[in-house]
């Protein structure tokens, strides 16, 4: 169901991809943009609008066509065409940078692009997305993220980058341990009763395996399709960190960060966690034959629709921590980003975010596919029903009083940079590698990568 690229736009991929990461600069943030106009009522604007949404069935494109159908009912002079990212990877997330960087290097960039958070830096300094703050003011930013249900204060600073704002922060979640209940109880585990450590996940999974034949579990974190976000949740948890605090230092071979890496090889070596892709292990806890996964929010629509047909209920606890050390969640997720240089089309892009990021578009959002409302006082409004009938999500508001960023690598090699730590990781927990020599190695290519000069 792909479509397959141009002739054209494939040459100018490849040019851009060649020997750096992503490649070199197509575009440059400025310091300041001009204040986009107000639209006439009947000004008539066409704008695009690229979402991994739309690359994704089922809930995912059904709610966002659903939204866009509503938007444009109110706002008729506005005609958006949705369009998921071009490649090939079974993640379209995976595909979103390279996608809009390929458009903007022949002219032709989406004018409202959903990227993840950390590809902010690249996306500003080398894709030319739009500062929010000049577009349309910082009055009206402001009021687009307050509102009767504003933004909780750990979500809205998302979007920043050099002392402005260039994303409005549109989706997120923190790792939440999705279990199938009727597995913990056929095996004579209390299901009330979560494990809370990764030892604990360990002795759960083994008996599960044991006791049902089921597996065990599984972190969402290990491959370089996962990316790299939960990883970084698993790393802080157990004192480590992937970067150093001044983003000059490369630190995920150091010895905590090594240690967290191990423990998730030793519950593959020992049986307790399958050697599965991401979409395997997904799939196989919606059928119910997974015990325990670590996952974002955005796939409890998928696994709440995967226990009803197969007959199994679904349960989520809190990121599982080292021993007493409290866990440390990351998020998940994406911004949204203006990256049309023509004025109208940028206030109709705007239009198209604020009412992406509405209280009525949140609700949908939340209800539909599982991503953590921003807008958190919705809890006690219109998703108070909804809220109550599914647990995980207070899990995650709770997740997200304590949440530390996703860190973004320095430079336009970053993406170099994590896909090189990931597959470190992947080698060393589903493939048996040497923890400590093979993320080293990493570590030492990834460095030469680093910019020098200021972060």
């Amino acid at each position: 169901m792909r479509t397959p690229r141009l002739i054209a736009t494939a040459v100018a991929a490849a040019t851009l991809l060649a020997g750096c990461g992503v490649g070199g600069s197509v575009g440059t943030a400025a310091d300041t943009v001009e204040r986009a106009p107000e639209l006439a009522p009947d000004q008539q604007v066409s704008i695009t609008f690229e979402s991994y949404n739309f690359g994704q069935a089922g809930p995912w494109t059904d709610t966002f066509n659903g939204l866009l159908a509503r938007f444009h009912a109110e706002h008729p002079n506005i005609t958006v065409t949705a369009q998921k990212p071009q490649g090939t990877s079974s993640n379209p997330a995976a595909d979103a940078v390279s996608s809009v960087q390929t458009q903007a290097a022949t002219g032709n960039a989406p004018d409202v692009a959903q990227i993840g958070f950390s590809d902010m830096g690249f996306v500003v300094d080398q894709v030319g997305a739009k500062p929010l703050d000049d577009l349309v003011g910082a009055e009206a930013l402001s009021q687009a993220l307050g509102g009767p249900n504003p933004y909780a204060p750990a979500a809205a600073s998302l979007g920043e980058h050099n002392a402005k704002t260039y994303g409005m922060p549109f989706v997120l979640s923190t790792p939440v341990l999705y279990y199938n209940a009727s597995l913990f109880t056929a095996a004579g585990l209390d299901p009330a009763r979560p494990p809370a450590t990764w030892t604990e996940v360990a002795e759960a999974a083994t008996q599960i395996k044991a006791t049902t034949g089921k597996e065990g579990a599984y972190a969402d974190c290990v491959t370089t399709q996962a990316k790299d976000w939960c990883l970084q949740s698993i790393i802080r948890s157990n004192g480590g960190r992937v970067l150093s605090e001044d983003r000059t230092t490369l630190q995920y071979a150091e010895p905590a960060s090594v240690q967290a890496v191990s423990m998730l090889a030793d519950m593959v070596e020992s049986g307790a966690s399958p050697k599965f892709s991401q979409q395997q292990a997904v799939e196989t806890f919606a059928r119910g034959e997974l015990a325990m996964i670590l996952e974002s929010s955005s796939l409890q629509g998928t696994f709440g629709k995967g226990a009803k047909g197969a007959g199994w209920e679904l349960h989520g606890a809190p990121t599982p921590s080292f021993g007493d050390t409290p866990a440390v969640p990351t998020n998940s997720g994406a911004a949204l980003y203006v990256l049309s240089d023509d004025p109208a089309e940028q206030r109709a892009a705007w239009e198209l975010i604020t009412f992406l990021t509405s209280d009525e578009a949140f609700t949908q959002i939340a209800q539909n596919i599982g991503y953590l409302p921003l807008r958190t006082g919705l809890m006690d409004s219109t998703l108070k029903d909804w809220a109550a009938a599914n647990p995980t999500t207070g899990t995650n508001i709770e997740q997200l009083h304590r949440m530390e960023p996703w860190i973004s690598f320095p430079g336009t090699d970053y993406l170099q940079i994590r896909d090189g730590m990931m597959d470190a990781v992947e080698q060393v927990v589903l493939q048996g590698a040497d923890p400590q020599a093979t993320l080293t190695e990493a570590q030492q290519r990834g460095q030469a990568l680093i910019p020098t000069g200021t972060p």
